[in-house]
């Protein structure tokens, strides 16, 4: 080992990319509830109330999630080595991600 200190870590672009992930994501979610939507509307059988509060629900988890995605897209690009995520935040997220593949389910089986 040589005497010398490590020098500090360089975030690179890494910040960038996961800013970029973050956007991804969120217009994946977007495409998802849009779809939904459609699919509530649409319904082979009609328009039925189980598929209407799927869809509403799926519609709230979204905004949800789209305030959790902007929130951690702004704490990334307020500095330049940002804080890692809250474990209570990436909860938040992967719940919301869960409740919407249910949703997206039951508009799928109803």
């Amino acid at each position: 080992m040589s005497g010398r200190t490590p020098s500090p870590r360089d975030p690179g672009l890494q910040p960038e990319r996961t800013r970029l992930a973050w956007r991804r994501t969120t217009l994946a979610s977007t495409v998802t509830a849009v779809l939904a939507v459609k699919a509530a509307l649409n319904g082979t059988g009609g328009t039925s109330a189980s598929g209407v509060v799927a869809c509403a629900l799926a519609c709230g988890l979204w905004l949800a999630f789209l305030l959790l995605a902007h929130r951690r897209i702004r704490s990334l690009a307020a500095t330049a080595r940002p804080r890692a995520l809250a474990p209570r935040h990436a909860a938040s997220v992967v719940l919301c991600t869960i409740a919407t593949a249910a949703c997206a389910l039951a508009l799928v089986v109803c």
